[in-house]
């Protein structure tokens, strides 16, 4: 499919897309029992959390100047109104959050959520293609939430996010690195497959496409639009063109009874659906840890330049989760 043509389904399918980081419950009670803990290790509770350190500290660097924040792939900016809520609840003022993306109907939602909470003062937006994107200032925070798996030109963005950010800033993520069009690669597929021949009919309806599913189907999600488009090439690139300060990999197996299609099948308060997540998420750390499969998300911390040592989770280094495809 050529570009143009991913670029306007993009803009279509995501029209009318009100909660875009909405999760079901089961994601969130494997996320506090399996995910937070990791987080801690690394002094942080979640992505959100994450973020304003990093903005905090420039902010408290800089009292004069103020950090300037540009948000890539923003959509409807409601993170970005969280953080900015969140900074002002810590009496910090002094940051502006610029909001990058190419679908004017985001970026308008957007508009009106940051509206509707009176944070206009702290707001600029910039509707662009990451090809159009004219780098003319300097961010001391660039973040990429949940949107670097949704750029083909990857080069292009790293290239200019490095040009654009400040000789002491941090470019801050918390996205996708596992096969492209969030497929599984062969050896986490095997483990699903027999995962999967183990559960009842009830935890196999595809709540996105509306199907039954008797045996989990890899799909490649990236065949119209820019869903994983070139996940598994994010964590390369970015080790060649950035330093990290912080990293965390996580997560493959479980990925698919807690996201939007399956997740909502599994009950919270249904104690063997709880035990199989529980054994899931332990089964995923087991094979990642041990080097038999490779984690599909992080959340990392990059720099321009080494300053310290990258802090990571146990011995899971940005080199050892790279999942190559030869």
């Amino acid at each position: 499919m050529l570009y143009d043509d991913r670029v306007k389904n993009e803009i279509r399918f995501y029209e009318n897309v009100q909660n875009v980081h909405d999760l079901p419950e089961i994601f969130h009670y494997w996320s506090s029992r399996h995910l937070a803990p990791k987080c801690v290790s690394l002094d942080f509770s979640d992505p959100n959390n994450f973020y304003i350190q990093y903005i905090e500290q420039i902010a408290a660097q800089y009292p004069g100047r103020g950090c300037e924040i540009l948000s890539v792939g923003a959509g409807n900016c409601d993170t970005e109104v969280a953080l900015a809520k969140l900074l002002l609840e810590r009496n910090i003022q002094n940051f502006t959050f610029n909001c990058l993306d190419l679908n004017p109907h985001m970026l308008e939602r957007g508009k009106q959520i940051v509206s509707e909470n009176q944070l206009q003062s702290y707001f600029d937006y910039l509707e662009t293609d990451i090809n159009g994107w004219k780098v003319d200032q300097k961010y001391q925070i660039i973040i990429a939430n949940q949107s670097l798996h949704h750029f083909v030109e990857l080069e292009v963005l790293f290239d200019k996010t490095y040009d654009a950010l400040d000789d002491d800033g941090y470019f801050l993520s918390n996205d996708m690195i596992g096969r492209n069009g969030h497929m599984r690669w062969p050896e986490a597929l095997e483990i699903i497959l027999a995962l999967w021949a183990t559960l009842e009919d009830r935890h196999k309806w595809n709540h996105q496409l509306n199907q039954f599913e008797a045996q989990y189907e890899n799909r490649d999600c990236s065949t119209e639009g820019f869903e994983g488009i070139r996940a598994q090439d994010i964590l390369p690139l970015l080790i060649k063109k950035f330093k990290f300060h912080r990293f965390l990999a996580f997560s493959n197996l479980i990925n698919v009874f807690v996201d939007r299609s399956f997740g909502p099948n599994f009950d919270v308060n249904n104690a063997e659906d709880c035990y199989f997540i529980d054994f899931v998420a332990k089964l995923d750390d087991y094979f990642i840890e041990s080097g038999k499969i490779k984690p599909i998300q992080m959340i990392a911390a990059m720099t321009r330049h080494q300053s310290a040592p990258v802090r990571i989770y146990k011995h899971l280094s940005p080199e050892f989760c790279i999942r190559y495809s030869t």
